[in-house]
């Protein structure tokens, strides 16, 4: 069992599911899984969760991921630069944060 320690992570970092289900922006943090009991199946509670939002041509939602379901996306170009504009401000680094929260 992975032991809960620091997020590999953090708030405006773009991500894709390992499994292709979605690629989308980190917007929040858990240290550990934060749902209700039974609802992790396979996946260890005990490391970090991320509610991710996963973007796509037809809209959004809101995903929460354990950390070892995702991986970094370099590459993501789900977005267009007119919703990169709309939604999100982005650092130097190419880290997104919504518009109405700042990264910390």
């Amino acid at each position: 069992m992975k032991s809960s320690g620091s997020a590999r992570f953090g708030l405006g970092e773009t991500v894709r599911h390992r499994d292709a289900a979605f690629r989308g922006v980190v917007i929040d943090v858990d240290p550990v899984f934060a749902g209700r009991i039974g609802q992790t199946g396979k996946i260890s509670p005990d490391q970090p969760f991320y509610q991710v939002l996963a973007l796509g041509e037809d809209g959004g939602f809101i995903a929460y991921a354990a950390e070892d379901a995702l991986e970094h996306d370099p590459e993501f170009t789900i977005l267009s630069s007119n919703d990169r504009q709309r939604w999100f401000n982005v650092d130097a680094d190419g880290r997104h944060s919504p518009k109405a929260q700042a990264l910390h």
